[in-house]
């Protein structure tokens, strides 16, 4: 049997505060189920521009910080483009690295179901990217389907529990606004999710 892989962009270090608790290392994959139009990775998502790397390749380059993960409780987010594609790598990334370190996953929920059930069984928590819960702003933005990424949130809420799971909601710029986006939030809390990450994309036009 082929072990699982991971189509490895990049590694970005010593990160605090941003993806999960603790310091972190962000492991960043290639490929994505959506095409969002603000996306800053959107040329780097090509399985041609990756390297795949086994788990225990992976453990190989990062256990340099393994003291860092266990004195603040941190460790690895992987992110990309989508981390859940690559679900099945994610349990033999567990057995690499054993159970010290906190593992995170960044993900749009974009998936199949069994890639979340799968991934839940390894990832301690999951960053939720959710963009909106308005069915047309959602497919405006992203191209996909706003139903899949709720019924997914509410399997990982019901399997995985509300406290592992952390709900991104965007202001995006020509696409919603803050009263959208607050019924959004209203939407997220009465399924359940507990916490939640508000806040607003800024592009770099908007900065000149």
């Amino acid at each position: 049997m082929t072990d699982p892989t991971y189509p490895l962009l990049k590694i970005s270090r010593h990160r605090m505060g941003i993806d999960g608790k603790g310091v972190t290392t962000l492991v960043a994959g290639a490929g994505c189920p959506l095409r969002c139009r603000w996306c800053i990775n959107q040329r780097l998502l090509a399985r041609d521009r990756s390297t795949p790397v086994t788990a225990q390749e992976l453990f190989a380059r990062v256990r340099i910080d393994d003291l860092y993960f266990r004195a603040t409780g941190g460790g690895v987010t992987f992110g990309g483009g989508e981390a859940l594609l690559h679900a099945p790598f994610f349990a033999a990334f567990r057995a690499a690295c054993g159970g010290a370190w906190h593992l995170c996953a960044e993900t749009s929920l974009a998936v199949p179901r069994e890639n979340v059930a799968l991934a839940a069984e390894s990832i301690d928590e999951f960053i939720v990217d959710c963009k909106e819960t308005d069915p047309e702003i959602y497919r405006a933005y992203t191209g996909g389907d706003e139903a899949r990424m709720e019924e997914n949130l509410r399997f990982l809420l019901d399997t995985a529990g509300p406290e592992r799971v952390v709900v991104r909601v965007p202001l995006i710029p020509e696409y919603n606004t803050p009263q959208q986006r607050q019924k959004s939030v209203e939407r997220l809390r009465a399924m359940g999710v507990t916490r939640l990450d508000v806040f607003s994309y800024v592009r770099r036009k908007d900065m000149q």
